[in-house]
């Protein structure tokens, strides 16, 4: 089973950016997918974005889509999410996860595919 952790999250303007990092532990991101998700107060949690395995295919919901960027790095076991152009609509707890299934051949949305969580990073916007 592998651990997650989520760090990089905080207060911001709106218009400004924040870079939040997911730390994997205990097993590799290798061949894995990995994606992000948020909750904000009183809302169902919603898919963010994701990325392949292999990192050759990223999926955005499309309120983030041309501003928030997801990377890996799997020499350092961690997944990024760039957020530029910050909305006061970004505000949440985000979240990200680990595939079930290893070598899927394209990174899944559903929240029900992945089987490893962390315990998520407040990203609040707002002047």
């Amino acid at each position: 089973q592998v651990q997650l952790v989520e760090s990089g999250g905080g207060l911001v303007q709106p218009g400004g950016s924040l870079r939040l990092s997911c730390a994997a532990s205990g097993r590799t991101f290798g061949g894995y997918a990995v994606g992000w998700f948020r909750q904000a107060p009183g809302k169902e949690r919603e898919f963010v974005a994701a990325i392949k395995w292999s990192g050759g295919i990223t999926d955005y919901v499309d309120s983030v889509k041309g501003r928030f960027t997801i990377s890996r790095d799997d020499t350092k076991n961690t997944v990024y999410l760039q957020m530029n152009s910050l909305k006061p609509e970004d505000t949440a707890v985000y979240s990200c996860a680990a595939d079930r299934l290893r070598l899927r051949s394209e990174p899944p949305r559903a929240a029900a595919a992945f089987g490893s969580w962390g315990q998520g990073t407040q990203v609040t916007v707002s002047s």
